[in-house]
């Protein structure tokens, strides 16, 4: 693991110089927004103390708002970038740095104070040279916890194309990798460490000392916001990628190796890929061929005319012991052998993704229309336990293989929808967590098996070949069965606006690559 994790650190170096100086500054100006608003708030707290409940519950209420649902709620106002993570990130800075503001002044000794009203001291006096040096200590030690805080939620940052080190973490996560998560987290860690270990020894300076060294603080932070705006890599068109596409051999490295393609690109969560390409946050998306998004937005699919990816072809992945327990379940997951093209499952997709209907009500709509369904009968038997990425196409399929199950058999049916990437749902299934996902063919080639490429020239591009070596290498290592294709090929794709895709006469990959490069 070592051995892996610093061979990558050594290959992605460029890539951790420059994450890391984003997390830095996003941190710096976070806490920067943070001091300069949060402590002037604290200040009127102790002179307005009727205020206190109110300010301080505010503050307290955006401390349990989850940082990937905030970030979510400043995206459709703010758009994608360091903006809303920067403001995300102080709101979450502000109740540590205004409560501790609060205790710092509040604990100063009533006498002092007295004594220093009694030498005629007027009150901006009294909190300017006594109160507030004597609060420094617990003031600081709030914006050490904020400081801290920070540096953890700015992993989530890389969600929403403001860098970061959370681009290798979720990355790693996407695509199972333990070497590229600590690549990201540990730096991460080293970065709170120091954060606290700094504001820690301004602390414990004498109070005096603490006043110059405070000064110089507030002059560096904006100089360490300022790394935000370090040049990165630059094109004519700017891409948004997935942290699972961006690692994958399938993806932007396969797309690099065979066309040459290395636009300057941002990471983004899976969720937000599609809206920021409607919004015109990016031009280029990575994608899935039959996602109902492409007609609903307007977007074009660009020919991948020298076969850079792989076949995809929809199929169940089934745990052998299960299907040994509960023979029955072969036949009837079979019932969805062959009835969804392409054009189906993007009109499918189109219709949960845009007109929001609900993926059971299309799943059992088609399967009616299919006479394919049947009542659900009476539950006798055990719980088959289905799992599914988080995406609408897998939400619809899994609701109609629970309605298929319940139609079929006396089987009862739990799901677990939303598991997240590739390796979250192949390790759930291979653990036993849940019994059947369904899963594409060239995902369990390339980003599960993983197989060298002596082996992958071996066994080709051909749908059959790709789903047979699967099908063999699963059963053998991990006891799963893949069973007959359900019929629609998802694979990966390029996407763009097709308005700007028409103005740039770009209708391929080979034409993006070649306009990028002029």
């Amino acid at each position: 693991m070592l051995t892996e994790l610093f061979t990558f650190w050594q290959a992605q170096a460029g890539k951790l110089g420059e994450q890391t100086l984003q997390h830095i500054g996003l941190t710096a100006a976070s806490l920067l927004l943070g001091v300069v608003i949060g402590v002037p708030l604290g200040l009127l707290l102790t002179r307005r103390p009727r205020l206190a409940p109110w300010v301080l519950g505010t503050a307290g209420v955006f401390q349990t708002i989850p940082s990937i649902a905030l970030l979510g709620f400043l995206i459709p106002v703010i758009g994608i970038g360091w903006k809303p993570a920067i403001l995300a990130l102080f709101l979450y800075s502000l109740l540590p740095i205004i409560r501790n503001t609060v205790a710092g002044v509040q604990g100063v000794d009533a006498a002092v104070v007295d004594a220093a009203r009694g030498l005629g001291f007027t009150d901006t006096q009294v909190l300017t040279q006594v109160e507030l040096p004597l609060a420094l200590p617990v003031l600081l030690a709030g914006i050490r916890t904020a400081a801290v805080i920070n540096v953890g939620v700015a992993t989530l940052a890389a969600y929403i194309a403001a860098g970061g080190l959370g681009e290798f973490i979720f990355g790693g996560i996407a695509l199972n990798k333990p070497a590229m998560i600590l690549a990201g987290a540990i730096p991460a860690a080293v970065l709170a460490l120091l954060f606290d270990g700094v504001l820690g020894w301004l602390a414990r300076k004498p109070t005096r000392q603490l006043m110059r060294t405070g000064q110089v603080l507030l002059l560096m932070l904006p100089l360490l916001a300022g790394l935000l705006l370090v040049p990165r890599a630059t094109s004519r068109l700017l891409a948004g990628f997935s942290p699972e596409f961006v690692g994958r051999a399938d993806g932007l490295p396969g797309l690099r190796q065979k066309y040459g393609l290395k636009p300057a690109s941002v990471v983004l969560a899976p969720a937000l890929v599609y809206e920021a390409a409607r919004h015109g946050d990016v031009d280029v998306i990575d994608g899935y061929s039959t996602d109902g998004r492409i007609r609903a937005y307007d977007l074009r699919v660009l020919h991948d005319d020298q076969r850079a990816f792989p076949p995809y072809q929809a199929v169940p992945v089934v745990r052998q012991q299960v299907l040994r327990q509960h023979p029955e379940l072969t036949a009837v997951l079979a019932r969805l052998n062959g009835q969804i093209s392409d054009s189906v499952m993007t009109e499918l997709n189109y219709r949960v993704d845009y007109r929001h209907e609900t993926p059971r009500a299309v799943a059992q709509d088609f399967l009616r229309q299919r006479g394919l369904w049947h009542e659900p009968q009476p539950v006798r038997g055990a719980t088959i336990r289905l799992g599914s990425k988080i995406f609408a196409e897998q939400y619809i399929l899994i609701e109609m293989y629970a309605a298929l199950i319940r139609g079929y058999t006396d089987l009862d049916v739990a799901t677990k929808t939303g598991l997240g990437g590739t390796s979250i749902c192949f390790e759930a299934l291979r653990n036993g967590d849940i019994d059947l996902y369904p899963e594409y063919t060239g995902t369990g080639l390339l980003v599960i098996l993983q197989p060298p490429a002596a082996t992958l020239d071996s066994v080709g591009s051909a749908s059959p070949a790709v789903l047979g070596y699967v099908r063999q290498e699963f059963r053998r290592r991990y006891g799963l069965e893949w069973l007959a294709p359900i019929g629609f090929n998802n694979t990966y794709a390029l996407l763009m606006r097709r308005q700007q895709a028409q103005q740039l006469g770009i209708a391929s990959i080979t034409e993006l690559g070649a306009f990028l490069r002029h």
